[in-house]
């Protein structure tokens, strides 16, 4: 098998891969037409389901206009204008602005980069200081993996950036004890998923959100949502974090939901105190830039997504779900495997197995479901879930009894 897995133990795969073939709304199939409910959106990001014609349309005109070409200096395209004037539009950031880059992990590195630099522009350059959380993932790139708060995905690599520290994700003394130890006058930027996606879907306490943004107002610290999975309404909103309708974030990076996979994208929403002195050239420029940001077929991809989330009402499809998903996978509760539910906030749950099970006790359940038909992920100490947002009851249904499947065998 010439074909190098990401995140994959290669000495099974090259036993036994399955391998995808077509996919059609919420369901895809393998080579052997077996069909299976998607439910996890591939990973994350399958929010308007499989094979929309309109989106392979939009795409199919564009690359027969232009393919693609680079955006550095003061090149440009008209999708690329176009999705950043409407995402700009419809982010919770203050005079907003939008780079594009290849997808999350790019988004990550850039919004890391804008953090420094901005206070390196405001005379400030001894605050370089990054903060994260335990269980949060911020993709695989420097910065991110750095960032990262799931174990196994930042040991053994090494020595990784400097001044930069993970505190307990539910904890916001903690991470008020941080600041202070480290000094307010030394930290640069916060980053927060409003929702742990791949860490376990991790709902933040009551009140959590809130006091981060409240926090990092008090010292002057850049908040920076990693809306990657939560945004394009997965959450219920555009950009997930306008549930807590008084947060206004310095930064919010997205990808995956944005074309719903159909083609790779992703970008930074920054506000006009980060980017104005680029704007205005008292900032020399930001040397930082991905080959395909504004990628024409991307762009086109994204805005054929945009238009039909709304409309198709698919946005506040992630809040509607969120009640049904969650009774769904509480009615599991109960089973011996079952150690923790996690749901309520958005269209994702995770369910945690008991903490005596065997660390391969995700993957079995994950085998059990399958065999049902229906696709679930493996997270650490248990399985994750996260439907196209065009999934309705019986799909709910047909995913739990998958669930209560894997449980079984687990």
């Amino acid at each position: 098998m010439s074909f190098w897995h990401p995140f994959a133990d290669m000495a099974a795969v090259s036993k036994s891969e399955l391998l995808i073939e077509r996919g059609e709304g919420v369901w895809v199939f393998d080579s052997d037409e077996n069909r299976y409910l998607d439910a996890t959106a591939s990973l994350w990001y399958a929010n308007i389901g499989h094979a929309r014609a309109e989106v392979a349309d939009a795409v199919a005109a564009q690359l027969r206009t232009l393919e693609a070409y680079h955006t550095f200096g003061d090149f440009s395209n008209r999708p690329a204008n176009e999705v950043c004037e409407r995402l700009a539009a419809l982010a919770p950031v203050d005079d907003a602005r939008v780079f594009l880059t290849s997808g999350g992990g790019d988004s990550i590195e850039v919004a890391a980069k804008l953090a420094r630099r901005h206070f390196i522009n405001q005379g400030q350059p001894e605050r370089v200081h990054l903060i994260s959380r335990t269980h949060g993932y911020h993709g695989t790139h420097g910065f991110g993996t750095t960032l990262g708060g799931i174990e196994p995905n930042v040991t053994n690599w090494g020595p990784l950036i400097p001044q930069a520290s993970v505190v307990p994700y539910d904890s916001l003394q903690a991470l008020e004890a941080e600041v202070l130890r480290v000094g307010p006058d030394k930290v640069a930027a916060f980053f927060c998923e409003p929702v742990i996606g791949a860490g376990g879907v991790r709902l933040p306490p009551e009140g959590y959100i809130q006091g981060v943004a409240d926090l990092c107002a008090e010292h002057g610290i850049l908040l920076v949502i990693d809306s990657v999975i939560c945004a394009f309404g997965r959450l219920g909103t555009w950009f997930g974090v306008e549930r807590w309708p008084d947060v206004r974030p310095d930064m919010i990076t997205f990808a995956k939901g944005v074309t719903s996979g159909y083609i790779p994208l992703g970008g930074v929403v920054a506000s006009g105190k980060i980017a104005e002195p680029y704007y205005n050239g008292e900032a020399p420029m930001f040397r930082h830039g991905a080959t395909y940001a504004g990628h024409p077929a991307a762009c086109a991809a994204a805005l054929a997504v945009l238009d039909i989330y709304e409309g198709e009402g698919l946005i506040e499809r992630g809040r509607e779900l969120e009640g049904p998903l969650a009774d769904g996978v509480n009615s599991l509760a109960d089973h011996p495997a079952v150690a923790e539910v996690r749901a309520g906030l958005g269209f994702l749950a995770a369910l945690g197995l008991n903490p005596d099970a065997d660390a391969a006790a995700p993957a079995r359940l994950v085998a059990g479901a399958r065999e049902k038909g229906v696709l679930v992920r493996a997270v650490i100490g248990g399985v994750a879930m996260s439907p196209p947002l065009i999934a309705d009851q019986e799909h709910i249904y047909l995913l739990v009894e998958g669930l209560r499947a894997g449980l079984d065998r687990v």
